[in-house]
């Protein structure tokens, strides 16, 4: 069993001891200054070491590194049925919470990316660029929080205090767009600026890049809360739309290894463990449709030299049956791991993926067919969506996309162990006289191949649309999630439980139910 719990960190960046994870506090002494001042390290920051806190705070918000494993891989991955486990170890396919993995989510936001943010916030001008670049990775970091989990600590994370009260989801997401819409009318002026340099890991401080990031991120909040909040949508959407969201493969997010040679891609690191391997969901669609992309999303597998998968939520007996193991079914592609066997290597420093060009097509058709104003209509946005996803990972071929684009194949059987039917019977192909219900799943399910792959946002998008339509598990050790439900939320952690108990009591009453994973978050209306 392989789970990595190692950290780097930068000399410069560390803020004080946290509490509830959330919350930074001080012990008092009567000569405190005199014996916690180091006489040879850093005890303050300049301007200079700003960009070292952006790049760190870059790195934790998207788990790149050693935190990938139990932040993202281990449940949301899951969830979002890119993957199965294939180790008989690792019980979180089958909905067993384990807070103590958990904990790899939580904490990078509190100990590493809230910190290095609000020192940038108060230590330049609010009407600055690096202020406004700060607030968009607060935004990327907290809604990947407070979409697994709900009410979070957010209005006063990282203030010293014993406990930290949680916020409710609402109100975080209405925070959100604030934040946005004041960053890039912050960018919209500062467009011949550079900053943070090299040091921001995703656009090298490419203002105009960082416009088109922070409008897209809102467009997907937009979206977020459509069945909770339409109208508020609407607006959200459509000024994110006018302000301009990514349109070129250019556009797209993707994190560079850090300058200081302390992080490397989340998934490449751990795809060569052998502990999980492509989902059977994944292998009927792409599979039926015959996609182009299949070779670079997954390699085949080694004992047939044929693309496989795996039913999510095996029991352990299952996974030692012929047919369901690690050579019998198909790793991530050669962009992540090279090689078979016992000969696997890592691809450390291919880049993270943060955010794909092809999502905001995707997130522009669904508005076209909310009757939302997006530039274009949901056929045009939808084939857009797909065409720029294959020249994204190097489907170029005219032909090739278009007869994609046109195909009238469907989902197929996996041909699997259970003898799992296929996943749904939608086309790729539009047709204007569907109905609107297939419209819809013709998008979910293309979003979601576009977005491999990121399981996080994946996950959080099956919940709110239930597109596409994956297979339930095959069993679940968690009562609280019978046969044929689906996984709603992470309840809240245990260590949360132990130091900020009181504030967990109260976040209780923020829930649209109990503290279960059972219970849908404020957004999800399903």
């Amino acid at each position: 069993m392989k789970l990595l719990h190692k950290k780097s960190l930068l000399k410069i960046a560390a803020m004080g001891l946290m509490v509830g994870s959330a919350g930074l506090w001080w012990g008092c002494t009567e000569h405190f200054e005199e014996m916690n001042t180091s006489k040879t390290k850093l005890t303050s920051l300049g301007k200079d070491e700003l960009p070292f806190l952006f790049s760190r705070a870059e790195q934790q918000a998207s788990y790149a590194g050693g935190t990938y494993q139990i932040a993202q891989n281990l449940f949301a991955d899951l969830y979002a049925q890119y993957f199965a486990t294939s180790a008989t170890y690792f019980p979180s396919d089958r909905y067993v919470m384990r807070f103590d993995w958990l904990t790899g989510h939580w904490n990078p936001i509190y100990t590493q990316v809230v910190p290095q943010l609000k020192t940038i916030m108060s230590s330049v001008e609010p009407n600055s660029a690096e202020y406004a670049l700060a607030d968009i990775m607060w935004v990327f970091a907290f809604h990947r929080l407070t979409d697994y989990y709900g009410p979070i600590p957010y209005f006063e994370a990282g203030e010293p205090a014993r406990s930290v009260k949680y916020d409710p989801q609402d109100k975080i997401y209405e925070d959100f767009f604030k934040r946005l819409d004041a960053a890039t009318t912050i960018l919209k002026g500062k467009t011949a600026e550079k900053p943070y340099g090299t040091f921001d890991l995703i656009y090298g401080g490419d203002v105009n890049k960082w416009i088109k990031f922070a409008n897209t991120l809102r467009l997907r909040l937009a979206l977020r809360i459509s069945k909770v909040a339409p109208a508020e949508a609407k607006k959200q959407a459509e000024a994110a739309y006018a302000g301009g969201v990514m349109t070129d493969l250019a556009d797209g997010a993707f994190m560079v290894k850090n300058l200081a040679g302390d992080d490397h891609n989340g998934l490449g690191r751990i795809a060569i463990w052998n502990e999980f391997r492509m989902s059977a969901s994944m292998e009927s669609v792409l599979k039926g449709y015959d996609d182009p992309r299949i070779g670079i999303y997954f390699q085949p597998a080694s004992a047939t030299g044929t693309y496989e998968g795996l039913r999510n939520g095996l029991l352990p007996a299952q996974l030692n049956q012929t047919g369901n193991g690690n050579n019998d079914n198909s790793n991530v592609g050669t962009r992540w791991a090279t090689g078979s066997g016992a000969a696997w290597n890592s691809e450390l420093t291919v880049p993270q993926d943060i955010m794909h060009t092809s999502e905001a097509y995707f997130l522009r058709a669904e508005g076209a067919l909310n009757g939302w104003n997006m530039g274009g209509t949901a056929q045009e946005l939808y084939e857009e969506g797909i065409e720029i996803s294959m020249r994204q990972w190097g489907i170029t071929n005219d032909a090739t996309i278009q007869a994609y684009v046109n195909s009238s194949k469907t989902p197929v059987a996996p041909g699997d162990p259970l003898k799992s039917p296929a996943l749904s019977n939608i086309p790729v192909k539009w047709d204007p006289a569907s109905t609107e219900a297939v419209k819809r799943e013709q998008i979910g399910t293309q979003k979601w191949l576009a977005l491999y792959p990121d399981g996080i946002e994946a996950w959080a998008e099956f919940r709110r649309t239930r597109f596409p339509k994956l297979y339930p598990i095959v069993s679940s050790d968690n009562a609280d999630l019978p046969a044929g439900s689906f996984i709603r939320r992470i309840p809240f952690l245990d260590l949360e439980k132990q130091t900020n108990g009181d504030a967990v009591k109260a976040a209780e009453g923020l829930l649209n139910g109990p503290d279960k994973a059972s219970t849908p978050l404020w957004w999800d209306k399903n």
